[in-house]
């Protein structure tokens, strides 16, 4: 029996306790999660953690009930640090972005998230899990990252939030982990989340600014390393 009073609630959908292994989440629009339910199967078995998908109809997925809280919950009660949180971050890029695409044949392309940050990470006794692939589809790999840097640059630039400075700190060290050539599709990112319905006009409102943000912290590395290698130049 379904527990009425859900274990949690995102943007969109509500997870309920099953028992103690088990988890209903359920679209509270309605929808189909059959596409999602099918790459999570795809890159679990890859060996991405995921949780275990038991059943997929209409808009329900009962999957494996998670232990541990979210990377979000941990930084926020100072059991995780910016840098770890941005390693862990950037770690989970990489090796989703190293599996072989499930749809398509192009070299180029990889499976893509499109919502990977703290709060759709959990940290589990079997390390840390991804979940919420409502998103996922498949495209270049620094997509995937320039959106998850959009997403904490939106939360950095809005002063007012009191977990502008977390992830503003969050940011500088995921862009330092991860890599990559964000900028060739930042507008890209800030498109698709401009588009992205589940947004508040005020958060819209804050893309570009997040997109400064972002620019800005790129570009200034760049200046630096260029500054340092001029440096060491022979002669200087």
């Amino acid at each position: 029996m379904v527990d009425p009073a859900p274990l949690a609630s995102g943007r969109d959908a509500d997870v309920f306790a099953l028992d103690d292994r088990r988890v209903l989440r359920r679209y509270r629009e309605g929808g189909d999660v059959t596409a999602e339910a099918a790459v999570m199967a795809y890159v679990a078995s890859h060996g991405f953690p995921v949780p275990r998908v038991y059943q997929a109809r209409g808009a329900d997925l009962v999957m494996e009930r998670l232990d541990g809280p979210t990377m979000l919950s941990a930084l926020l009660a100072g059991e995780l640090h910016a840098r770890q949180a941005a390693s862990c971050l950037a770690d989970l890029h990489h090796r989703l972005h190293a599996l072989p695409p499930r749809l398509s044949e192009c070299e180029d392309v990889r499976i893509l998230h499109l919502d990977l940050h703290p709060e759709n990470v959990m940290l589990t006794s079997r390390g840390p899990v991804v979940i919420d692939w409502r998103n996922a589809t498949e495209g270049p790999a620094d997509l995937d990252v320039a959106l998850s840097a959009v997403i904490l640059a939106q939360v950095a630039v809005e002063q007012a939030h009191p977990l502008a400075s977390p992830a503003a700190m969050l940011l500088d060290a995921f862009i330092d982990c991860v890599g990559g050539n964000l900028l060739t599709v930042l507008d890209q990112a800030v498109a698709m989340r401009r588009n992205d319905p589940a947004l508040t006009p005020n958060e819209r409102e804050r893309l570009d600014a997040a997109a400064v943000l972002i620019t800005g912290q790129i570009e200034g590395r760049r200046r630096a390393a260029h500054a340092q290698s001029a440096g060491r130049r022979p002669g200087r």
